[in-house]
């Protein structure tokens, strides 16, 4: 997340998708702006309880236009006061200022960012497509703003010789730090340059999503009874449902999702029809037709270098990693390249494995990547007795949700009421809401949402964000929060059943959300996060699912309301470290192509062609995919957010599983007070108020060693 202000924080976290119209399209005079802000139920003022809530019951996609062009026009007002302040350049009155410009289009960003990640359309990526370059220009014109750039370098400058209070002195260093590194120090024709660069790839980030999004929407297979063998009741419900809501009533839909995709590779016994919905998922954006991504990929690759070698740095990924825990694309390479050899080792131990399984079963075959997941599962329950079927039985969503709650109340003090239906406004009739409030005090620390379901228009994954982030400076703002998954919806009356890896993502995403909450920092611009950091509290959480706590009390029989039996619990613990081989080498596979794109000359570079030379020079085993081809790599390619920045998992990963073992050394173990204490003091409360490495260090004593994910996964720890 960058650090300039509220909105370009929104920015970029919509991952680019917008950008620039004429110059005269924001020339409107202030008075119409008001009266449009009156108009547009996008940008009014949020009214009602909990400090004022979205109006998602007014949201509609004809007033987006007008409110992103307006909400921009009244944001560039702000920074015009600013920047022509007559006054000497203070904190107060350059800084601060600036943390308070453009709540108008903050506020529409809530509803934009709904439209465009959770109920796209047609029309809305019309529209999307329209303002991309937009929104490109209309950040150029805050970064490259020579009047307020001085006011900032002034305010910088002075407190070089005389600090900040800490807050104060965090803020100032991370606005300056984001303007000099996209081209505030420029001349101007190389300002000129860098906007016209930016302009063109916000254009290219929303084609590429929208590519993405029609191959997820319109690659979808049907099944017909006699093709169901394998798949469990549940899914089998869910997949008729879905098939009679597009038409094809007495089919079963197979969509181009990973909730749908991952199951049905896992058990269905038809392996032409695992190859082909394979097919589907691993060839988004890659099927040589006019939604293909190959060539915009290209042209992404070429603008970030010659836009960076403006800056006069020759590559993207030494750019990006500047101000990054990893500092160096070397330093993030040799944390992967430790990994790599220990992964491909195990992949090559389960796929042996698998074949073992394939032969013992009379299947004349050679394990394929669509083969995979069935064969992994088949040698779960061959080596652990564990059935993985089974253990959903004891995953409910509801169940889940609870358990995430009460894991909230242990460590955070937080309680969860949910709140009755009608009373908070939801863009869709399958959100649901909770107030959260301090268990001891009461007081409200603010609202969560959930959005559990796929469904068209809804972009795949899980994801976490806010509508309102906390901040102290003008007032207590509480925090509104939203997590999103992509579960398949059970039919009517049925219990939503998840696997164990859906389980520790919703576990993942709701860390995000305790993050959010979790806030004391007093200025919006340090409620962002070190994208290498900010994942590292998430996956963190994944470790509370396993605790007995949750088990004995959450992991409960959807039939029998039984809790899952010893045993179970055993199996399962006993195959943590199973199928690490596949986890680590697709997961890896992709963060080093994200890293040796950034880094390789892109002039004549030919996408499809580099993906398969590169993974081939790493040994990549042929049995498994990149967790994200390229060409559907939206982390990467449709915005900047995980551009060269895909192993921040990994570097996160590395502090998680080193802090786990302080948990798990500690009297009290994963629910001690003491160290709860200090997870939220030093690992969540500060969010980027500090320097993430000081905030390790002050919760662990010393900073986090790699042996522990070595350990963690199972893999050889080597000793010096």
């Amino acid at each position: 997340m960058t650090h300039i202000s509220k909105t370009k924080k929104a920015l970029l976290l919509l991952a680019s998708a917008v950008t620039f119209v004429s110059c005269n399209t924001m020339n409107e005079k202030a008075e119409e702006s008001a009266e449009l802000v009156v108009e547009n139920a996008l940008l009014k003022e949020w009214t009602g309880p909990y400090g004022g809530v979205p109006a998602f019951d007014l949201m509609k996609i004809e007033d987006v236009k007008a409110a992103m062009l307006t909400g921009m026009e009244l944001n560039l007002e702000d920074i015009e006061v600013i920047a022509n302040n007559a006054d000497a350049p203070t904190f107060e009155n350059t800084i601060a200022e600036m943390e308070r410009a453009g709540q108008e289009l903050d506020r529409g960003f809530a509803y934009y960012g709904i439209l465009s990640a959770n109920m796209s359309s047609p029309e809305f990526r019309d529209i999307q497509t329209e303002l991309a370059p937009l929104f490109s220009e209309f950040e150029s014109k805050i970064t490259q703003n020579e009047k307020l750039f001085q006011r900032i370098k002034s305010v910088y400058d002075a407190s070089l010789e005389k600090p900040l209070d800490k807050d104060q002195q965090r803020v100032v260093d991370l606005t300056y730090k984001r303007f000099a590194m996209n081209g505030a120090e420029l001349s101007p024709e190389k300002k000129a340059s860098y906007a016209a660069i930016n302009k063109e790839l916000s254009s290219l980030y929303t084609k590429f999503s929208n590519n993405v999004l029609h191959d997820e929407e319109n690659y979808v297979t049907y099944l017909t009874e006699e093709q169901l063998e394998g798949l469990s009741e549940g899914f089998i419900k869910s997949a008729a449902r879905i098939a009679t809501n597009k038409g094809q009533e007495g089919k079963y839909a197979i969509t181009n999702s990973r909730s749908s995709m991952d199951p049905f590779l896992t058990y269905s016994t038809e392996r032409e029809l695992r190859q082909q919905v394979w097919t589907n998922y691993y060839s988004r954006g890659d099927n040589n037709d006019e939604y293909d991504n190959n060539e915009l990929i290209a042209d992404i690759l070429k603008l970030r270098r010659k836009r960076v070698e403006l800056l006069g740095h020759k590559n993207f990924a030494e750019w990006r990693l500047q101000d990054r825990m990893a500092k160096t694309p070397e330093n993030a390479m040799d944390l992967m390249e430790a990994v790599w050899p220990a992964a491909i080792a195990r992949v090559a131990e389960e796929v042996a494995d698998m074949q073992a399984v394939a032969i013992a079963y009379g299947d004349d075959i050679s394990i394929e990547s669509w083969d995979y997941r069935f064969y992994a599962e088949k040698v779960r329950k061959e080596k652990y007795d564990l059935n993985s079927d089974e253990v959903k039985q004891y995953l409910q969503l509801d169940k889940l949700t609870e358990a995430m709650h009460y894991v909230a109340g242990r460590l955070f003090n937080y309680n969860f009421t949910p709140i009755p239906e009608g009373t908070i406004p939801v863009y869709q009739e399958d959100v649901k809401v909770w107030e959260v409030t301090d268990k001891t005090s009461g007081d409200n620390i603010g609202l969560w949402y959930l959005d559990p379901y796929a469904r068209e228009g809804k972009r795949s994954g899980a994801w976490a964000n806010t509508f309102r982030g906390h901040s102290s400076f003008d007032g207590e703002k509480n925090v509104l929060a939203t997590n999103n998954s992509n579960f398949v919806k059970p039919a009517p009356g049925e219990a939503l059943l998840i696997s164990w890896d859906d389980a520790t993502t919703f576990f993942h995403e709701f860390g995000h959300a305790l993050h959010f909450f979790s806030s004391t920092v007093k200025y919006p611009t340090l409620n962002g996060g070190v994208r290498d950091y900010t994942e590292f509290q998430s996956q963190l959480l994944e470790r509370w699912l396993s605790t007995d706590e949750v088990i004995n009390n959450y992991l409960v029989h959807n039939e029998t309301g039984e809790p899952m039996p010893a045993e179970l619990v055993a199996k399962i613990k006993n195959a943590a470290t199973f199928n690490q081989g596949f986890s680590t080498t697709e997961y890896l596979a992709s963060a080093i192509m994200d890293m040796k794109f950034h880094v390789a000359d892109p002039t004549k570079i030919d996408v499809d062609k580099f993906e398969r030379e590169t993974l081939a020079e790493l040994n990549m085993p042929k049995e498994l995919p990149m967790r994200h081809r390229t060409p559907h790599f939206g982390h990467v390619f449709s915005g900047e957010g995980y551009a060269t920045a895909y192993y921040g998992y990994m570097w996160a990963d590395v502090l998680t599983a080193d802090a786990s073992e302080a948990f798990a050394e500690a009297p009290g173990g994963f629910y001690d007070e003491q160290m709860a204490a200090k997870l939220v003091k030093y690992l969540f409360a500060p969010r980027n108020s500090m320097d993430p490495a000081e905030a390790y260090r002050l919760f662990r004593g010393r900073d986090a060693k790699i042996e522990a994910l070595m350990r963690d996964r199972g893999f050889p720890v080597t000793t010096e």
